[in-house]
This record gives structure tokens, C-alpha cells and sequence, in this order.
């Protein structure tokens, strides 16, 4: 299977969601795990790409094999913890 094949067999990535990924290196599935989907989603952002927190929702849908409208449900305050801290470490330069 082809890597960009693997991106698009996961759930809530469409076509916009793979190129957007392939804009900061991820063109497989195991590269969006080993990177993280919060840590994928700032990338992106830091890259200029128009994200919203869907987006988010929808990457960590992806690794979990959730619809992105539970992973909003269930886990959106815990991933805004996960940018705030994110993007503090990397402001003390820790990042």
C-alpha cells in the first residue's frame, strides 16, 4: 500500500486533510502517530495552513478510530491543555 493510500483509508481525513498533512512531512498514518496529533495540528498551524480546532478533532478521530464529533465531546479540554502546554514549552525553548 502506497503511504499516501494509508492516509486516506483513516476515518475524518479527506483529500484537504492529507495535503495539508504532506505540507509539513506526514504521508502515512505512522507518521501522524509517531508525531502526535496535537503536535500535527500546531505544524500545521505554524506553517501557515488555515486549521481549525475541527481539524484537531478530526486527526485524533483518525489515530483513535473515533468520528471527530466525539473526540469534540470527550477529550476537547484535555487537547487545549495539550497546545497550551505545547506552545509554552516552546516559548521557554524546551520545544
Amino acid at each position: 500500500m502506497a503511504r499516501s493510500d494509508e492516509l486516506r483509508g483513516l476515518r475524518n481525513l479527506g483529500p484537504r486533510s492529507q495535503q495539508m498533512l504532506a505540507t509539513v512531512g506526514i504521508h502515512s498514518a505512522a507518521e501522524l502517530a509517531a508525531r502526535g496529533a496535537v503536535r500535527a495540528w500546531l505544524d500545521l498551524r505554524r506553517q501557515g495552513c488555515k486549521v481549525s480546532l475541527n481539524l484537531l478533532w478530526a486527526l485524533v478521530g483518525a489515530l483513535d478510530g473515533r468520528d471527530w464529533r466525539e473526540v469534540a465531546r470527550t477529550d476537547r479540554l484535555d487537547l487545549l491543555m495539550q497546545i497550551e502546554a505545547l506552545e509554552a514549552s516552546r516559548q521557554l525553548g524546551l520545544d
